[in-house]
């Protein structure tokens, strides 16, 4: 009996060769420093600092439009006050409603989840227990603790580990990229769709104390991976997203996110 318990635990929660354990769909990445920013990348990626961080779980891989269609069906597409969740009616969209249900379109439905404003994303997280990363629990994971450039270490991307360079609105199944996945083992963390984060876009170094992870609506958030037009220069685990259009009342055709614990 006791080899069977050890058995089924093992299958449950496994462990890669960098101590992150790994429960049903989200890692937990390790307690500890890492280097965030970059002394030679954009303006806002400096200067390159230490930060220390606490044990947290986050999502292995995108939240899908399978998945917020559930959400969706739930809390519908606004809040109470009028308050965007979903941009339902953008031409971007990939979750529309038939028969009165919210469904994701045939074909899109283990895409990254587009078009979630930040509140939509905020919500989503909270109805599923958790909440968003802050922007430097995402470049943890993403990066690990070696300052490498992309998830999968510093080699060039390619098709292979990242979805990038493609067509307006080409996205790709999240389960396509397992070999640019980070040293935690987390997947999609470069191209594909940005990531909101929970932090307000604010110069670095990143303080926890400062205001910036006040949940409140209203200031832009930092966007985080790059999206799948995105050029393979933004693909990075520094890159914040300083050029794209990311009104966090509204969804965007290239923002997605995952979830944290």
């Amino acid at each position: 009996m006791r080899h069977l318990i050890c058995a089924i635990l093992f299958l449950a929660v496994g462990m890669n060769a960098i101590g992150a354990t790994t429960t049903n769909d989200m890692i937990t990445i390790p307690a500890g420093a890492f280097t965030m920013g970059r002394d030679h990348g954009a303006d806002d990626e400096r200067p390159a600092h230490p930060v220390t961080l606490s044990a947290f779980h986050i999502d292995r891989q995108p939240v899908t439009n399978a998945q917020f269609a559930e959400f969706l069906n739930v809390r519908g597409h606004s809040t109470a006050s009028g308050a965007r969740l979903y941009d339902y009616d953008d031409n971007d969209a990939r979750i529309h409603q038939v028969n009165g249900q919210y469904v994701a379109d045939r074909g899109f439905e283990n895409h990254p989840a587009v078009e979630p404003s930040w509140l939509g994303a905020r919500e989503y997280c909270a109805w599923r227990g958790k909440r968003l990363p802050s922007e430097a629990e995402w470049e943890k994971a993403a990066r690990g603790t070696d300052a490498r450039r992309h998830p999968w270490g510093n080699t060039a991307p390619d098709r292979s580990r990242a979805q990038f360079a493609a067509r307006f609105n080409e996205t790709a199944p999240v389960e396509n990229f397992a070999a640019g996945a980070s040293p935690y083992g987390v997947q999609g963390m470069a191209g594909n769709a940005w990531h909101w984060v929970s932090s307000a876009y604010r110069p670095y170094p990143y303080r926890s104390d400062d205001g910036r992870e006040d949940l409140t609506p209203g200031p832009v958030r930092a966007t985080r991976g790059g999206g799948h037009d995105s050029p393979a220069g933004e693909i990075t685990t520094t890159q914040r997203g300083r050029t794209l259009s990311r009104n966090p009342r509204a969804g965007h055709h290239n923002i997605s996110f995952r979830c944290a614990q």
